[in-house]
């Protein structure tokens, strides 16, 4: 055997040493010595090259080949060396041949880029992909008798790309638009489904409780895999087959993988249908780690290695899963709910339209005989009850006016709402309902221009809808305007008809301008003539517009002011009318407006009314009303005028500053929704200033319910009435507060003389005892029954009993000589004595306040026990049964850093009904103070106590 010489395959690498020691004689080449030029030239050019390249020589196809191909075909190597390629390549020859023979045949190089190649080089029939050039390798007399070939593995590129596409078509179906879950799963599947060379098989499993339920699943012919995989896998106690497939391990969290699939399932899969031998179950993860959505089941491609890269795709396709899962269940959550506020709307406009309606005949049976009093010539009113029937008259008309709003609103939104089509002369009609509003608008100082001429066409539209649009934007423009002039204007041009109502009013913050057509929406601080109104009137006119089939679009400028312009297109307004007689009732609902602006407009500062002589002890006295309506503000002058008070009405709460600064007044009626300066921040503002913080105020709104009260309250403010009211209530709590401010105020006739209050006029009162004389009255306190006394406060003896039925505030002596106030181990020991009246609370609060403020109280605590005592005494006056007498005392320690108010009663506890409870005493009572209660025969007895922090 002679060895050739390796100077041919000097510089070839691995490859180059194995060719250098290969006998070559054995070979269908022959010995080194004996090969020609030319195969010596591309054994050079190929063992130099570090990209792959094979040359096939000779009729056997011996192989030659560099170490970077050695690389490509793995487990070959170095078998191949030397050898047939046939074999070699045996399983991917089929595809090979053609393509070298061709090349061999025509001489004609070949490319073909990602060619599909089985290859078993691994252990596996691999899927593997490969550009491929193919050139003829000729001998040194120009035959060809050989294949060069240069090829580059692009499996990994070929198989990522696909991978990809999965998982942005998952990503596209999985989007969130689907009705359900099950149909986003079932679209998942289909798409998974589309490449099964990736994934031969998939299940998609969701929890339900504690259960896995199979929602949709693919692979093979059709039901093969249902039949091979548990419709549902109870997750307490699994089945043999589900553990089998690692379900319960992956719902919990955990990816299992599961072998021996081809007894399982036997199915046929990737390039060259071999069996499936492995499957992953992968945890679809969701917020919760350890609480998987579900479990995605996958089954391995058999021509694919389950690597990193095999690996780490199947975690994004889980991911991509759980995604739009859960997209799929946020959007059926927000559809329910969606379709759940539909329908609580749907059952809100029901409601709102049924009662509407109801109003309506209780309505007619107000507005006719009041119209009939106030027109009736035959027997005419007195001037002062037709006053008061007039009143009546205007209110009802405007509730009417409201009810049919809320119809028309509840009808837009339901859908229900119809344009009923008539040919107007829309120029005409428009002028005609400005005019109604010309009286309002000059008695507000103001100028109204109408510029209206004729339409070159015919209109049909809804008379009745034009004339709430004309009506809601003119309302609007005046409650808004304090200076200048309202325009209303009609044009046209070839494409629409334009209504424009431009004012020189306050104008509209650009950020406002968005939400300035949604219902109830109100624009914060804007100054206007009036807080009241629905919310819903521009918002109407937004909706009316849409129903005529325009638009309505507004421009504005802070300081400068607004122009609302109503468009409709001559589409919209070439319409067949149906012929019979003009609907009822034109103008009505402008005059209705236009007699609710008026009333914005009364004077807010008229002169004061002198009462009628009344042989009174609070004759003459002061009262100071404000509120934005004006019949309110004619009623209650009327009301308070007949009891001998001088009443001076204002507007608002800045008009209600400013008359306060030039006159005090004994007392302040105020309601809470005005413009400008409301109701709450009056009392702000008054409790805030040294020179009204003691003013009497009391709040009257109609604004009901305990949070309103307690914000009032809290503010300082002595009483809070809710609309309707009864006028002697008002009254009698009115008498009280005037009462108790002049009883406080009124010097005493000795250093020690307690401060005698005067209880309201009307109140029925605890009698017995002698008349108050000024003097001290000798008694001194004990605690209550059952209820220990604060440590270091002395528990004294005696009660102080009610004087001759006034408000005592009685401060007692101890052995006669040194007031309780000061006696030993004792800051502070008071008791007053109520009637058990509505007034009794606050009577309780400017008492209790007075002292601890004296005692320089942290204003917080103050607040908290005010609240929590007025609560004890409002039950106290509401719920004691049969009271052996009818009074409510209140007792006030201080000691040693603690406070202690009681509260007690002299009759028996009545269990409150649901109905009854207003649902926050309990809760006011416990959150600010430590809480005892001790009920007897003989009444019971609320001790609030709490920890002091002094103000510096």
């Amino acid at each position: 055997m002679t060895r050739p010489s390796t100077e041919l395959f000097a510089g070839g690498g691995d490859i180059g040493r194995l060719m250098a020691e290969l006998d070559w004689s054995g070979i269908p080449l022959g010995p080194v010595t004996d090969w020609p030029q030319s195969l010596r030239a591309a054994v050079r050019m190929v063992l130099s090259s570090r990209y792959p390249m094979l040359l096939l020589w000779g009729d056997q196809f011996t192989q030659l080949y560099n170490d970077a191909y050695s690389a490509l075909i793995g487990d070959k190597h170095p078998a191949a060396l030397g050898g047939d390629v046939r074999v070699t390549l045996a399983e991917g020859w089929d595809v090979l041949a053609p393509l070298i023979h061709e090349a061999m045949a025509t001489g004609v190089a070949s490319w073909v880029p990602a060619l599909q190649l089985l290859l078993d080089r691994a252990g596996y029939r691999e899927e593997a992909y490969f550009s491929v050039s193919h050139a003829p390798a000729r001998d040194d007399e120009g035959r060809t008798v050989g294949v060069l070939t240069v090829c580059s593995e692009v499996t990994e590129q070929v198989v990522g790309e696909r991978r990809l596409r999965l998982l942005r078509e998952l990503a596209v179906r999985g989007d969130g638009r689907t009705v359900d879950v099950d149909a986003t799963c079932a679209r998942l599947i289909d798409a998974i489904g589309g490449h099964p060379l990736d994934v031969p098989f998939a299940a998609v499993y969701l929890c339900d409780g504690t259960a896995l339920r199979r929602v949709a699943c693919v692979g093979g012919e059709p039901g093969t895999v249902a039949a091979a995989l548990p419709d549902a896998v109870d997750l307490t106690h699994p089945s043999p087959a589900a553990r089998v497939w690692g379900l319960p391990d992956a719902a919990t969290g955990r990816a299992a993988e599961v072998s021996g699939v081809t007894d399982l399932l036997p199915l046929p899969a990737g390039p060259w249908d071999d069996p499936v031998h492995t499957a992953l179950a992968l945890p679809l993860p969701s917020a919760e780690k350890d609480q998987p959505l579900g479990v995605l089941l996958v089954g391995v491609s058999p021509s694919r290695g389950l690597d990193e890269a095999y690996r780490s795709f199947h975690q994004l396709l889980a991911q991509q899963v759980s995604v739009a899962v859960r997209n799929a269940q946020a959007y059926e959550e927000e559809r329910r709910r969606a379709e759940a506020l539909a329908e609580l709307d749907r059952v809100k406009t029901g409601f709102f339209t049924n009662v509407s309606h109801e109003f309506r005949t209780p309505l007619t049976l107000m507005l006719g005989p009041l119209a009939d009093a106030l027109a009736d010539t035959t027997a005419p009113l007195p001037a002062v009850q037709r006053d008061r029937v007039d009143a009546a008259w205007r209110n009802a008309t405007r509730l009417l006016t409201l009810v049919n709003s809320l119809l028309t609103f509840s009808s837009l939104e339901a859908g229900r709402a119809r344009s009923n089509a008539r040919a107007v002369d829309l120029a005409a009609l428009t002028i005609e309902l400005a005019g109604v509003f010309r009286a309002a608008v000059e008695r507000a100082g103001l100028r109204l221009e109408v510029d209206c001429p004729p339409l070159p066409r015919p209109v049909a539209m809804d008379p009745v809808n034009w004339e709430r649009i004309v009506t809601n934007l003119l309302s609007n423009a005046l409650k808004y305007t304090f200076v200048g002039q309202i325009r209303v204007g009609l044009d046209a041009d070839d494409e629409e008809v334009r209504l424009t109502v431009t004012d020189t009013g306050i104008g509209i913050a650009e950020q406002d301008l968005p939400r300035l057509f949604e219902r109830f929406h109100r624009v914060q601080g804007a100054r206007s003539r009036s807080h009241e109104g629905t919310g819903i009137g521009l918002a109407l006119v937004h909706e009316l517009t849409r129903l005529e089939g325009g638009e309505v679009r507004v421009a504005s400028r802070v300081g400068a002011g607004s122009t609302f312009t109503v468009a409709l297109p001559w589409a919209a307004l070439r319409r067949a009318t149906p012929a019979g007689p003009e609907p009822d009732g034109r103008g009505e609902a402008a005059r209705a407006a236009a007699l609710e602006a008026a009333g914005w407009l009364a004077d807010p500062d008229a002169a004061e009314v002198e009462p009628a002589p009344v042989p009174d002890e609070l004759a003459g006295a002061r009262i100071l009303v404000a509120d934005d309506n004006s019949d309110l503000r004619a009623y209650l002058s009327r009301l308070l005028t007949e009891q001998g008070w001088r009443v001076r009405t204002v507007g608002d709460g800045q008009q209600a500053l400013d008359a306060i600064h030039r006159e005090p007044p004994d007392l302040v009626l105020t309601d809470v929704m005005m413009p400008v300066v409301d109701g709450f921040e009056l009392v702000r503002r008054l409790r805030a200033d040294p020179g009204t913080r003691a003013l009497p105020v009391l709040v009257l709104s109609a604004r009901a319910g305990g949070e309103a009260s307690v914000e009032g309250l809290s503010l300082g403010a002595d009483d809070y009435v809710v609309k309707p009211f009864a006028a002697a209530e008002l009254i009698a709590r009115i008498r009280a507060a005037i009462q108790r401010s002049r009883a406080r105020s009124a010097p005493t006739t000795s250093a020690t003389a307690p401060a005698v209050e005067a209880a309201p006029a009307g109140v029925p009162l605890a009698t017995g005892g002698p008349e108050p004389t000024g003097h001290p009255v000798p008694s001194s306190l004990a605690a209550p029954s059952g209820v220990a006394a604060p440590s270091g406060v002395a528990a004294p003896s005696g009660r102080a009993e009610p004087t001759n039925g006034r408000l005592a505030s009685t401060v007692h002596r101890a052995g006669g000589a040194v007031l309780a106030d000061e006696r030993a181990g004792s800051e502070l020991d008071s008791e007053w004595t109520y009637p058990s009246a509505p007034t009794a609370a606050a009577a309780m609060r400017r008492d209790v306040r007075t002292r601890l403020e004296a005692r320089r109280v942290d204003p917080d605590v103050l607040q908290d026990l005010l609240l929590a005592a007025s609560e004890a005494v409002n039950n106290a006056v509401e719920h004691a049964q049969r009271p052996t007498r009818p009074e409510v005392r209140v007792r006030v320690q201080i000691g040693h850093g603690s406070v202690r108010i009681s509260v007690r009663d002299f009759g028996t506890w009545r269990h409150r009904r649901p109905a009854m409870d207003r649902g926050r005493g309990a809760l006011l009572m416990n959150a600010y103070g430590d809480v005892r209660m001790v009920s007897t025969g003989e009444g019971t007895t609320v001790t609030i106590e709490r920890r002091l922090t002094a103000r510096a």
